[in-house]
């Protein structure tokens, strides 16, 4: 008999997430058939009270990744959703943008979506996430949802009649469409012809790009690789953050001699890219890139990152493109609605993005979509190669910092784990201030250091029970001797595991 798991265990933040493949010592399966179902049917009891439509009166969309366990999965959500007497859809393979304008195209106008992934994680995870005409769901929207369904039995439903919707065919239009629109050809004319695109999707749900858009618009796509759906992930981990992923999508574009190399994450709201050369464009990279194209179009605007960006992008984005940086927290929810909120107040600010690859920008409903920052960067570098120069010459300016490491600082207390962390950063600060260490101000999250070569910024994790220590120098050695002086500021703390910084 299938375990009753609680349910409120399984928010992430704004998703939820869990363990939906038993096989893997120590990790019990808690994203069960029954949790799955009463998830979705919380979904629509959530969203009916958000519209103010009977159940009956609403359409949701479906969709999933290439994760090994999304049939099953996906066949709770219909299930959930059909019981409470929704008109559910079945998307099939699908990426996470898609199904949110799935509610956005006149010819869907879905009332709500679901999104089954669980991005990079390794095969055994899963989990959802929700969209309603607002955009995703905020954390306090997924505590309801989780609430209104602990509430709920799971319901059964004939599923077998549930129509489909080839929604990704339908979002590879709208791409091909904007990439033409901003090339001023019609599609027939192949405005793509002559380039030379290596697509790495790392067997998630984003192969689609490759031989959907790029391929009909008259791209080479040769030398594209890890495009068909496997949810084991056997060539590299999807993550455009990952260090062998980036190697490996480098080495494919000089290889096959491409003139631009993108690589996404599993559900595609993710995405990185890569030169002609091998030069890896992600992290402070892409901010920049991104920022570098929208400068003409929005001047002296406010380009909002998350918190662990570099000085070095800080000059370029003001001093050489003549931006504001607003640097404030990590977590792609807090970049998209800081944005959200400067926009609000009359601050223009076209984008909002971390180094994660989560890039969100106002002109495309804030939405974090990886394939619509891949066409922005298309388009430039397709106009930059009729224009006989280059991609890289927009961000020339950009300095990158000699080093950067991160270390995580367990917190091995059991209670009050959040309290215990702010307390830590109360006495970091006010030892780095005894010390004569600058503090960065203003500083959204944690506390930021200065040095004169470097900085360090120490902060609480999102969702996990540890602290980030992240550290950057401009000189070779630099993060050794700032990872020195950082050391007597944290010492002596019972509850913090701090064996990582030693030598």
């Amino acid at each position: 008999m299938e375990k009753k798991v609680d349910l409120m265990s399984l928010q992430n933040g704004s998703d939820v997430r869990g363990i939906a493949v038993a096989g893997v010592t120590g990790e019990d399966v808690n994203l069960t058939a029954d949790a799955v179902n009463r998830i979705a049917a919380g979904f629509a009891a959530f969203l009916a009270a958000k519209t103010g439509k009977a159940g009956s009166a609403l359409k949701i969309a479906v969709g999933h990744d290439s994760r090994v366990s999304a049939a099953t999965m996906k066949h709770g959500v219909l299930s959930g959703l059909a019981a409470q007497g929704v008109q559910p859809f079945d998307c099939g393979l699908a990426s996470t943008p898609a199904m949110f304008m799935s509610i956005v195209f006149a010819e869907t106008a879905m009332d709500g979506a679901v999104m089954i992934t669980a991005s990079h994680l390794p095969f055994n995870r899963n989990g959802l996430k929700f969209f309603t005409a607002d955009g995703g769901l905020e954390k306090d929207e997924i505590t309801e949802v989780l609430r209104r369904a602990s509430d709920l039995s799971a319901g059964v439903a004939d599923t077998s009649s549930v129509p489909q919707l080839a929604i990704l065919d339908l979002y590879a239009a709208h791409l091909r469409r904007l990439i033409s629109g901003a090339l001023g050809l019609d599609e027939a004319a192949e405005p793509l012809a002559g380039m030379h695109v290596v697509v790495d999707a790392g067997n998630g749900a984003g192969g689609f790009f490759a031989t959907a858009v790029l391929a009909p618009l008259g791209a080479d796509i040769a030398g594209s690789q890890f495009l068909d759906p496997d949810g084991t992930f056997p060539n590299h981990v999807p993550n455009p953050e990952n260090k062998e992923a980036m190697a490996s999508v480098s080495r494919a574009v000089r290889e096959a001699q491409g003139d631009l190399g993108l690589i996404f994450d599993t559900d595609v709201d993710r995405m990185s890219a890569v030169l002609s050369d091998g030069r890896e464009i992600n992290r402070n990279a892409l901010i920049a890139m991104m920022a570098a194209i929208l400068a003409p179009l929005y001047p002296g605007s406010t380009i909002v990152t998350d918190s662990v960006t570099s000085d070095e992008l800080t000059v370029f984005l003001e001093t050489h493109l003549g931006l504001k940086h607003h640097r404030y927290m990590r977590g792609y929810k807090n970049v998209i609605n800081e944005c959200r909120r400067l926009n609000g107040q009359g601050i223009v600010s076209p984008l909002a993005i971390e180094t994660s690859g989560h890039g969100a920008l106002r002109e495309n409903y804030y939405l974090d979509d990886g394939a619509y920052l891949a066409v922005k960067l298309l388009v430039a570098a397709t106009q930059a190669k009729r224009a006989g120069s280059s991609l890289d010459e927009i961000i020339a300016a950009l300095k990158e910092p000699a080093e950067s490491a991160e270390y995580r600082l367990r917190i091995t207390t059991r209670e009050g784990v959040q309290a215990y962390g702010q307390e830590v950063l109360r006495i970091f600060a006010a030892r780095a201030t005894a010390a004569g260490i600058t503090l960065a101000e203003p500083s959204y999250e944690g506390v930021r250091l200065v040095f004169p070569k470097g900085w360090a910024l120490l902060r609480m994790s999102l969702h996990d029970p540890n602290m980030p220590l992240n550290v950057e120098s401009k000189e070779r050695g630099g993060c050794a001797l700032i990872r020195r002086q950082l050391r007597p500021l944290l010492t002596g703390l019972a509850g913090l595991d701090t064996e990582v910084l030693q030598e």
